[in-house]
């Protein structure tokens, strides 16, 4: 059996749950552990079975000492595996959002400043963290200096949240936002500033167009 566990619950866990459905065509076992902790805590009193695989999608950014530290003992316990527990090459789904190339014609946001901002923290991305030093914008620097407790993680989440405003394009709820999945454009209602247009209706193929991004598949393809 092939397992896919995940820190990740609410949005996060259905994203898994939907590329489960629509890629895998319900393949894998998908396993919310509640949060990095709670997945260590599982794989630590884990007895794997004969032809179990299991692929841990673990939230990992550089900047931030406690993930570094839990990451290690993720690392040791996947060493000593023998290839059957396989971390996925992730900073966390929030940026497999962000990096999607319909996210802002689709959600129709209108916020410029946030849309440079994505923009430049996207191509300062390098091995799991943000390279400051590749950003000279002023304003994506006060933007980043604005977070009380900085980590790549949190800007993506923050950013991600603010250009996903309008609930139907929403990343943050126990669901993701119904019109990732589901047959419906919001450009129905003019009077909603926010409201995009994709290019497709059908729920399925929107989600399909997600999961065939770059970024989403350069985790998949591990599995």
């Amino acid at each position: 059996m092939k397992y896919l566990w995940t820190e990740d619950t609410g949005a996060g866990l259905h994203f898994w749950k939907l590329i489960n459905q629509i890629f895998f065509d319900n393949e894998l076992a998908i396993e919310s552990k509640g949060s990095n902790q709670g997945m260590l805590d599982a794989l630590s009193d884990l007895e794997i079975k004969k032809g179990d695989e299991y692929y841990i999608a673990f939230d990992y950014v550089v900047d931030n000492q406690d993930i570094r530290n839990k990451y290690r003992l993720l690392k040791s316990i996947a060493e000593k595996s023998e290839g059957k527990v396989v971390i996925l090459d992730l900073i966390c789904f929030e940026y497999l959002i962000l990096t999607f190339d319909k996210l802002v014609p689709w959600t129709g946001t209108g916020k410029a400043d946030k849309i440079k901002i994505r923009d430049d923290i996207l191509s300062a991305i390098e091995d799991h963290r943000i390279n400051l030093s590749k950003i000279d914008d002023e304003k994506t620097l006060q933007y980043l200096a604005g977070f009380k407790r900085y980590s790549t993680e949190r800007v993506m989440k923050s950013l991600v949240g603010e250009l996903t405003e309008n609930e139907k394009w929403s990343v943050k709820g126990s669901l993701m936002g119904e019109c990732w999945y589901k047959d419906c454009c919001i450009s129905e209602h003019p009077d909603n500033l926010r409201c995009g247009e994709p290019e497709v209706e059908d729920g399925s193929e929107k989600m399909r167009m997600l999961i065939q991004s770059e970024s989403v598949q350069k985790v998949l393809n591990q599995i």
